[in-house]
């Protein structure tokens, strides 16, 4: 049986940014190193992100009206 992934994809999160001297999209959430190596297992076992929030672009926009 096949296990469902219900790890939230980075691509939605308001944390993944494109990085200009990488070049490439990397997670721009501030991790000491005990927080990034749990995020990595996370990662892994596909529990989900602890850091992850959902980005909304028209949040503000909803807010103003």
């Amino acid at each position: 049986m096949k296990q469902k992934n219900t790890a939230p994809a980075c691509e939605t999160c308001e944390f993944y940014d494109w990085d200009s001297d990488y070049e490439t999209y990397v997670c721009t959430q501030r991790m000491d190193q005990d927080d990034a190596y749990a995020y990595h297992i996370s990662r892994s076992n596909r529990s989900g992100c602890p850091y992850y929030r959902y980005y909304d672009e028209y949040k503000t926009v909803r807010k103003q009206n």
